[in-house]
């Protein structure tokens, strides 16, 4: 049991850590780097400390001046929100050495599905579709990758077995290609992430990206809070994210998603992870586990009712789930909106100062975000300020208070993405549902999606 929460982490998804704590009794203390100390949530927070220069490895990457900052402020748990060090094991496991609680999985998790490779192995075992490949690091041999490769099928795709974000992967449709291919994203792996491992799997032309959203107790308890659809990507970052998927049958999901459940309990996971699919011609395929909160939980606690980050602390305090999947039941629709300091169609990052901050409302909006008028955005950190949610009784009516919503929105004196997602939301693919992880990257290129004609 604990008393007091350092968040590890910054902007929105550190305010709204603190906001859990606070519904739950405890104290927060709240870590900054030189840049951050007039965030909303080091204002707001029972204790904070700057705990080193603006550079994210000089800060929130610093593992060692976390801990000793909990020390110093008597934190009993450490929540690490998303990105940074929230996946890291090494992290996980200096947490728990050090005494203190890591709001998380532990670090054997963390490890085995963060490692790409191990964690098919262990979706394998666990029965959880799989994309067809390798099976484990490609040999050394040319002749016996070439071999994998035609038995998997062009196209193929290589991927780095620490990789993520994007990283660390190539499509390859002809065998001629291959070598190279494997060369080089091996050498990026090792660069990038530290393993050179390296694996193949057979490309989907055009999947969709569909995740499942687990919560798991130390109980042995575990249950699936619906699925998510993220097919609206860039360079395989996400942009919109809505739940629940559109035109998946339900059958289908409660089969994948028991699956996931199943494999939770298997492996004695604990806490909040995210299994994420590629769905094509009506199978799913697994591609990597999430074993953190995801950006996108709003939506999923917007059709479900579940608070996911109070349940994670609770989960972290040793207490067993306050519902069963029966209790669990998906209504009506909602979509986020990721909005970032960044070029609406050049999408290159637009760090500077908010001269005014003038959020939507209205029935169904929720607005997560850390903005408030005077606040700098500093050039150190990732692009995204704001996370806008509209919640509707249908999809129809989601899209429409989302319209509504970004009408309204103003972020003076920043240049923001909002003029992209006011397109998106009139775009005849996005109001049909259904599209592929290629939608957005097919408009770009074919001049749909451009400046002109204003927003």
């Amino acid at each position: 049991m604990f008393d007091t929460v350092l968040i590890a982490n910054r902007g929105e998804i550190a305010l709204r850590i603190l906001r859990a704590c606070r519904l739950l009794g405890l104290k927060t203390v709240a870590i900054h780097s030189e840049a951050d100390r007039d965030l909303r949530h080091v204002q707001l927070a029972d204790k904070s400390l700057c705990i080193g220069p603006a550079p994210a490895r000089e800060s929130y990457l610093n593992i060692a001046s976390i801990l000793l900052a909990a020390k110093a402020t008597g934190a009993g748990a450490i929540h690490p929100g998303y990105g940074f060090l929230s996946e890291n094991a090494g992290f996980a496991e200096a947490v728990e050495k050090a005494g203190l609680v890591f709001i998380g999985p532990d670090a054997q998790a963390i490890r085995t599905m963060g490692d790409k490779i191990a964690a098919k192995e262990a979706m394998r075992a666990a029965g959880v579709p799989c994309v067809p490949g390798s099976g484990g690091a490609l040999p050394d041999e040319d002749w016996r990758v070439r071999h994998i490769a035609a038995e998997v099928g062009y196209p193929v795709i290589v991927k780095a077995s620490g990789g993520g974000g994007g990283r660390g992967m190539r499509i390859v449709r002809r065998e001629e290609d291959l070598a190279d291919a494997v060369a080089l994203t091996r050498e990026e792996a090792g660069r990038a992430f530290g393993n050179p491992d390296v694996y193949i799997e057979m490309f989907l032309e055009h999947p969709r990206h569909v995740e499942i959203q687990i919560l798991a107790d130390a109980h042995g308890n575990a249950v699936m809070l619906g699925e998510r659809d993220c097919s609206m990507q860039r360079r395989h970052q996400k942009v919109i994210e809505e739940a629940p998927a559109t035109g998946i049958p339900r059958e289908a999901i409660e089969r994948v998603g028991a699956r996931c459940v199943a494999a939770c309990q298997q492996m004695g996971y604990r806490g909040a992870g995210t299994f994420e699919f590629l769905y094509e011609n009506g199978e799913f395929f697994f591609i990597e586990m999430n074993t953190r909160v995801q950006v996108e939980h709003p939506v999923t606690e917007m059709v479900t009712g579940i608070d996911i980050v109070r349940e994670q602390i609770r989960i972290a305090m040793g207490k067993p789930l306050s519902f069963t999947q029966a209790d669990i039941a998906m209504r009506g629709h909602a979509i986020e909106c990721r909005i970032n300091a960044e070029d609406p169609f050049a999408f290159t990052p637009s760090p500077g100062v908010v001269d005014t901050h003038r959020p939507p409302g209205g029935p169904g909006i929720r607005l997560d975000t850390h903005l408030y008028d005077g606040y700098e955005v500093p050039p150190h950190y990732d692009s995204l300020v704001a996370k806008l949610i509209a919640y509707g009784d249908t999809r129809e009516e989601a899209v429409r208070r989302m319209k509504v919503a970004l009408a309204e929105y103003e972020i003076g004196g920043l240049t923001t993405n909002i003029p992209l997602h006011r397109r998106l939301m009139n775009d005849p693919g996005f109001l049909q549902g259904g599209f592929d992880i290629h939608h957005l990257e097919a408009l770009i290129a074919s001049g749909a999606i451009k400046p002109e004609g204003g927003a």
